[in-house]
């Protein structure tokens, strides 16, 4: 226990959890957000009652008439006339109680005792803060260390989550652009699949960010060389070339969702030939067979006595078909394999740079669709170690640009599964991150899934009360820090930790892949002496035609 307090309690704040305190803080440790604590016999026991400082106000302070000269000090106004009051700053602070650490329990207990006027007040130490902030120790099974206590020195207070948590009760990074939360998730990552954890993670990857998790195998920070098989993480990268859609894993609202402009009777018959090609036990249905399907019912539908004439529709219908699955990433037999997607200790990157936001959405949900029945069927013992499905092991997916997936009043054919997975995933071992620069466009109610949240600068106002309502762990005192965040400082909260904190990022072992383009070097680098040679010779070279697809454009 600290012997020298560090003011005096002057008495109760504005709500029940709070109370102030007077301190000259004469070497400003006290900062907002720092910890503080008085002591208080709780059940014959004597009790540390931790509490963060939220607001501070200078009580003494000199005359407005003392600074109105800016060349002169406020000090030699003082001497001159004799003004003897201002011996000392004195602030006023103002706590809010978090309560006494009970280790039974493993949580903050509040007292509901508020000190009264005269007690003392300590700043709480280092290692009261590393015993009770964090639910793990830094190294401990199921332990990520991501960063430091931002109100003391680096490296002075690590801030250490419960990867369990995180994981089961899904997480959610918001910042806004620049903040540093594809770095933070990058950390998170590593942390991951690190010899604490080693995990099995999937990160989708909308703008090919995540490249540099290559890195990985070769970081020594997350080598475990004294385990018998030496251990060392793994990491793969699927570029949108690899990315493969079996079209028989698609559901007739992903068909609709990708062919938007159809009409209502080109609906109806996608519809009854869709039914036709599914209903066919164990088929992996091509394209060709769902055009064929198309035909029939065009066919049956004249000869009925109810005739309708779909033929214009079916024609219409047949070449959106062929514009929009007759290619990549849409494949009759092929499909990402879940087996070599998740493997504990790899990190997989599914790149879909260069691929249409609505083909993005669909791979994403039917890919999570598949994820989520795999582990499903796995854990209620439905299918055996040679099915597809077989997936014996928990899984992480971390998924980038979030808002695209589950916008907030869109109709994005992924939301409705990602809602599922974030509702009912933790029961089969299914875990979610979500990572958006812009919260007032992601669904609330999936934002709201998330138990642990890392909340960085953000200045919108709009996302700004979209966090308050959405994030209930997280104390209005602590969302008024948004704005003044600086990069790689970041709020975290959530049933990870104990208690929100302040959190300064750790330093990422693997190179960071999400850095903004330097426009003014790029431009610089186009009149270098070199740059020209290559011009040069490149026009001297014959000239080629260029092709898309399988079409000449010079004929």
């Amino acid at each position: 226990m600290t012997t020298e307090a560090i003011g005096i309690a002057k008495g109760p704040g504005e709500s029940p959890h709070e109370y102030t305190f007077i301190s000259s803080d004469g070497e400003q440790r006290l900062k907002t957000g720092e910890f503080v604590y008085y002591c208080a016999t709780i059940g014959g026991q004597q009790r540390q009652i931790v509490g963060r400082v939220t607001h501070r106000y200078p009580v003494k302070l000199f005359p407005d008439s003392f600074l109105s000269d800016p060349g002169i000090s406020p000090d030699d106004v003082a001497r001159t006339i004799g003004y003897t009051q201002r011996e000392r700053e004195l602030f006023e602070l103002t706590v809010a109680t978090m309560g006494y650490y009970d280790e039974d329990l493993g949580a903050f207990i509040n007292p509901r005792v508020s000190p009264s006027c005269g007690w003392l007040v300590y700043l709480a130490d280092d290692e009261l803060l590393k015993r009770t902030l964090s639910r793990r120790l830094p190294g401990e099974p199921g332990s990520a260390h991501v960063g430091s206590l931002l109100s003391r020195p680096e490296g002075e207070v690590p801030v250490v989550l419960d990867v369990r948590e995180f994981t089961s009760m899904h997480m959610a990074i918001i910042a806004s652009t620049g903040s540093g939360k594809s770095y933070l998730a990058g950390v998170l990552i590593e942390e991951l699949l690190g010899p604490s954890n080693k995990a099995a993670v999937l990160v989708v990857d909308p703008h090919g960010e995540y490249g540099t998790l290559q890195e990985l195998p070769n970081t020594p920070e997350l080598r475990d060389a004294t385990s018998s098989y030496d251990y060392r993480p793994r990491a793969r990268v699927f570029t949108p070339r690899d990315v493969k859609v079996k079209l028989s894993s698609l559901e007739f609202g992903d068909l609709r969702y990708l062919l938007p402009s159809m009409t209502e009777r080109m609906e109806e018959l996608l519809y009854k030939a869709h039914q036709r090609v599914r209903e066919r036990a164990n088929s992996a249905w091509s394209l060709d067979e769902l055009e064929l399907e198309i035909g029939k019912v065009t066919e049956q539908s004249l000869s009925s006595h109810n005739a309708v004439d779909y033929s214009s529709s079916a024609q219409g219908l047949q070449w959106r078909l062929d514009r929009v699955l007759g290619r990549q990433p849409f494949s009759h037999l092929e499909h990402l394999d879940l087996r070599e997607l998740f493997v504990p200790g790899q990190c997989s990157v599914l790149q879909l740079d260069n691929v249409d936001e609505r083909q993005q959405q669909v791979i994403v949900a039917t890919l999570l669709r598949r994820l989520y029945q795999a582990r499903q069927r796995t854990v209620r013992d439905e299918v055996s170690s040679g099915s597809e499905e077989y997936l014996p092991y928990p899984v992480f997916v971390l998924l980038e640009e979030a808002h695209h997936f589950a916008p907030s009043g869109g109709d994005a054919v992924s939301t409705g599964i990602l809602k599922q997975v974030l509702a009912e995933g933790r029961k089969f071992g299914v875990g979610v991150g979500l990572i958006s620069q812009r919260p007032g466009k992601l669904d609330a109610d999936v934002l709201s899934q998330c138990m642990t949240q890392f909340i960085m600068k953000v200045v919108n106002p709009i996302d700004q009360n979209t966090i308050a309502s959405a994030v209930e762990s997280a104390s209005k005192d602590i969302l008024q820090e948004l704005p003044a965040l600086s990069k790689g400082q970041v709020i975290i909260s959530g049933n990870s930790l104990n208690a929100p904190v302040l959190c300064r990022v750790r330093r990422r072992y693997t190179s960071h892949g999400g850095q903004s383009t330097d426009a003014p070097a790029e431009w610089n680098r186009y009149f270098e002496a070199g740059s020209i040679e290559e011009r040069t010779r490149e026009r001297a070279l014959p000239h080629q035609p260029v092709r898309v697809g399988r079409r000449n454009l010079f004929g």
